[in-house]
Order: structure tokens, then C-alpha cells, then sequence
């Protein structure tokens, strides 16, 4: 059985770590806002390459509080717009729904599956204040042009940094059709950023199906406006920020000490364990040759391609990782395409091979949302009706890896 997404083996292979910083949390005798999550929020704030990073419950509550602080601050007011990719997972817009704004879906690009940015700039009217992002699958979302868009309307760039935890924006990748400006110029003075610091504010979960996972619920909120950080940390806190003393009408929504110290001690490893989920991509691209089946697109398989030998074995590989390595995509999910998914997917479930659908509804199809579901998204429900998500984690075996694409090379129509 080569399974979707072994957590256990995951989890065991940070032993006897992880099961230290739970015993050092539970002797301190202190659960909640103490000094667990005062680290972490140093830790990855440094990580990211923010000034500020505030742990909450989970993702979605993450993006709820930046729009719930735009909201305070005036910068949003009930009934306005966010841009917001029509494609993504249903938390995204919930979390503007629950604001009480309104999303504006936009189709993605069919060979990235992120915000197709070109489109953005048509959707844009007298109420919109924000372009939520989504840095969906573990592929960054951003360009030049984006932040272009932004300045010129004046507009808020949240990301939505749920599934992309140790990925790069990487200038000298940037598709050279964008227009509107020298993106090459400007790609030649700009260093690589980590997802989580290039908009305005960012959202990101620790589900425990995530890069950096949890064993439970958890997220965080990273941000460079000193005016914002404070309201939030205080509005996920019921709006306190001294105790029985309520400035804002908050939430509960706090990440606990033991998430915390997990978190904590899996960041360590997070570029070395998403350098091999490249590795894993890089191996599937190359070796899936079956005419039945649309690969994903990433500019990274270039650069590792730079300085891997054409043949070679993931375990062998991981010897050779750099220094610095700035990959635009992690890999979270690896998304394949095809018109027979239900066929293909039954097919590899009989060989042992367990596959996942990220995600099977679009947003705009949801009960929930069924004032839009007139909209015209022919982009978006393509995608929904053929994705098929393979197994890919740190964890798997090079046997794995090979038997799996042997699998899928046998499959027929």
C-alpha cells in the first residue's frame, strides 16, 4: 500500500524530539500564552521574513482576523470586494464572507492552477479593497505585475499562505509575458522572499496535513504593519489585551503551548523535508510518461535540474542539497489531470496506490454559495471535474516513488 499521506511515519521520524517538547510543555504546567508560543512566533517570524507573526487556532481564523483588523483600522467596511482566486479551497472565501465583504472570483491559469493575473485588473471596481492570493497546491502566486495592479488601485494583498509553508517568490522565474513593465530589469535587482511576506498580511494553517503540521488545529498571521499586529493579537484574544479588559469584539482563537512546541521542532527540518517533496515532484515529472495524464507545471524543476545529475536516486539527491534553495513551489499537494479521474482513480486504489481529490467542488457550486453558482467559471469546474491529487510526503521510499510512477505508466484508458 503506497498510502496518500502516512502522518505517523511523519511524525515518528522526528522522535524522540517531538515527544520532548510535549513532556517540556506539560512540566511547565502552562498551556496557553506562554513561552512555547512566544518562540514560535520569533521562530518562524524569522523564517518568513516578517516583523511581526501572531499564532492563532487555525488558517481560516487567520485570515478572519486580517479582515476583521482592516475592518477596525477603516480600511475595509462592510460590503466591499476582495479579488479572490475561484478555484480555491472553500476556507478562503469564508473567510471573507464571514466579514461580511463580498468575494470576486476570478479564473486561474491552467497551467499553474494559482490567480491568473492577467484578469485580475478587469474585475476590479469601486468597492474593491483587497486581492486575496492563494498560494495553492504549494505554488507561489505573485508577480511584478500583481503588485503593479495593487499600487495603481490602491488595494490590499492578502495571501492566503495555507498550503505553501517554505516557498520563495523567485524573480529571475518570472514568466516574461507578464507586461505592463520591466520585469526583467526588476527581477535582476530583487532577491527571493518567502510566501507569508510579500502582501500586506498573510494566513497560514498547521493543519496536521501540512508541510509544517501540527497534531491539531493551528495557524498564524505574519505581517510588517506595526498597526495591524497589535489589533490582531488582541482581537484573537476576545479583544482583550489586558485581562477582563475588551477594546474589540473578538474571537478565541489561540494557538495552544503543545502545537506550539511541535511546530517548533518540526520548523528545523521544513526546507530539508520540502527540498525532498521537490526531489519526489522533479522524479514525477520527468518519469510519468503516460498520454492520459497532465503533469503540473513548476519553473523550480529547472533550477534543480541545474545541479542534480540527469540520472540519479532521491536518496543520493538529498546529499546534494544547496545552501540556499528558493523553491517556488513545495509541493504540498501534486495535482494531476484527466478526463477519466473516477476511472484512473478506482484503477490505482486496486494496485494500492491511495489518491485524494482537492478539491471536487468549486467554491461557487457549494449549498453555501448558491447565489453564484450562475457564474460563468468554465476554468475553474474543469479543473474541479479532473484533478487527482498522488501521494507525495518526506517520508515515502524511493520504492515508492518508482513503483507508483510504474503504476501510472501501465494505466490505460
Amino acid at each position: 500500500m503506497i498510502k496518500f499521506l502516512d502522518l505517523k511515519a511523519i511524525n515518528d521520524s522526528f522522535e524522540p524530539d517531538l515527544s520532548n517538547a510535549i513532556k517540556r510543555v506539560t512540566d511547565s504546567g502552562w498551556y496557553l500564552l506562554g513561552n512555547e508560543v512566544k518562540e514560535f512566533e520569533e521562530e518562524y517570524k524569522a523564517f518568513i521574513g516578517s516583523k511581526h507573526c501572531i499564532g492563532v487556532a487555525n488558517g481560516l481564523d487567520a485570515l478572519r482576523l486580517i479582515i476583521k483588523a482592516y475592518l477596525e483600522m477603516k480600511i475595509f467596511e462592510e460590503g466591499d470586494e476582495i479579488i479572490v482566486p475561484a478555484n480555491t479551497y472553500i476556507a478562503t472565501v469564508l473567510a471573507i464572507t464571514d466579514n461580511r465583504l463580498k468575494p470576486v472570483f476570478v479564473e486561474p491559469d491552467l497551467q499553474t492552477y494559482n490567480l491568473d493575473i492577467s484578469l485580475v485588473e478587469k474585475h476590479i471596481g469601486p468597492r474593491t479593497k483587497a486581492i486575496m492570493v492563494v498560494h495553492l497546491y504549494g505554488q507561489t502566486c505573485w508577480s511584478f505585475r500583481l503588485e503593479e495592479i495593487a499600487k495603481k488601485y490602491n488595494l490590499k494583498i492578502i495571501e492566503d499562505n495555507a498550503q505553501a509553508a517554505g516557498a520563495y517568490y523567485v524573480p529571475e522565474f518570472e514568466r516574461s509575458e507578464v507586461s505592463g513593465f520591466d520585469s526583467v530589469k526588476s527581477a535582476e535587482t530583487a532577491a527571493p522572499k518567502r510566501t507569508g511576506s510579500l502582501g500586506d498580511a498573510a494566513g497560514h494553517s498547521f493543519y496536521p496535513g501540512k508541510n509544517l503540521g501540527a497534531l491539531g488545529d493551528g495557524g498564524a498571521v505574519t505581517t510588517n504593519n506595526d498597526e495591524m499586529a497589535p489589533i490582531i493579537r488582541s482581537m484573537a484574544n476576545y479583544g482583550s489585551t489586558k485581562k477582563y479588559v475588551n477594546d474589540y469584539q473578538g474571537l478565541n482563537s489561540r494557538l495552544d503551548e503543545i502545537q506550539a512546541a511541535i511546530l517548533r521542532t518540526k520548523l528545523l527540518r521544513l526546507d530539508s523535508d520540502n527540498y525532498r517533496r521537490c526531489l519526489i515532484a522533479k522524479y514525477y515529472i520527468e518519469n510519468i510518461m503516460n498520454s492520459e495524464i497532465i503533469l503540473p507545471y513548476s519553473d523550480i524543476q529547472m533550477y534543480l535540474s541545474e545541479y542534480i545529475p540527469e540520472k540519479y536516486s532521491i536518496s543520493d539527491a538529498l546529499q546534494l542539497q544547496p545552501d540556499k534553495f528558493y523553491p517556488n513551489h513545495v509541493w504540498h499537494i501534486f495535482i494531476i489531470r484527466t478526463d477519466a479521474r473516477e476511472k484512473l482513480q478506482n484503477y490505482l486504489a486496486e494496485k494500492g496506490v491511495q489518491t485524494l481529490i482537492h478539491y471536487p467542488i468549486p467554491p461557487h457550486l457549494q449549498r453555501a454559495y448558491n447565489m453564484y453558482k450562475d457564474l460563468y467559471l468554465p476554468i475553474t469546474e474543469k479543473i474541479h471535474k479532473e484533478v487527482l491529487s498522488l501521494p507525495i510526503s518526506q517520508v515515502m521510499t524511493d520504492k515508492d516513488i518508482s513503483d507508483l510512477v510504474e503504476i501510472i505508466n501501465n494505466y490505460r484508458v
